[in-house]
């Protein structure tokens, strides 16, 4: 199977994140139900980097993480049947912020599939500056249509 590759025009039919909270750019390579990697370019003009710190600016670790999860979200997302569908974080574990990201960097983010049950995904992600690794974390995604499914029929 051929990956997929969605740029930002792609992403925002496929996902409801828009600016200033679209953590991620392009897509490079999307195996639907398996993985997803792609980037963030972090021009210093960047909303957070303003805010986050007076002369010491850097990627908030909290806005790493919603770029680990709308980059993992297109492994489900990016099947045409639930395109514009709402993913949520359900939960999140082994977080490490690693390595500051400073402006004018690409966050590259990589992520895996590690299992999908009932609506729920169990997914493992690392961000990586100049192919060095500054971030990464495992959490779990519900796409809430298919899980109250699975809910309503218990």
């Amino acid at each position: 199977m051929e990956p997929l590759k969605f740029l930002y025009e792609d992403i925002i039919k496929i996902q409801k994140n828009r600016d200033p909270f679209l953590m991620i750019d392009c897509a490079t390579e999307v195996y639907l139900g398996k993985s997803a990697k792609g980037y963030k370019l972090l021009p210093s003009k960047e909303w957070f980097f303003k805010a986050h710190w007076k002369n010491d600016p850097n990627m908030p670790g909290m806005l790493q993480l919603e770029a680990m999860t709308q980059m993992a979200s297109l492994t489900i997302l990016g099947k045409e049947e639930n395109h514009g569908k709402v993913m949520y974080i359900f939960s999140m574990d082994k977080i490490r912020f690693i390595q500051k990201v400073l402006p004018e960097s690409k966050l590259e983010i990589v992520t895996e599939l590690i299992s999908w049950n009932k609506g729920v995904g169990k997914f493992k992600a690392k961000c990586f500056v100049n192919q060095r690794n500054v971030s990464r974390a495992e959490f779990n995604l519900m796409l809430p249509d298919e899980f109250r499914q699975y809910r309503d029929n218990s």
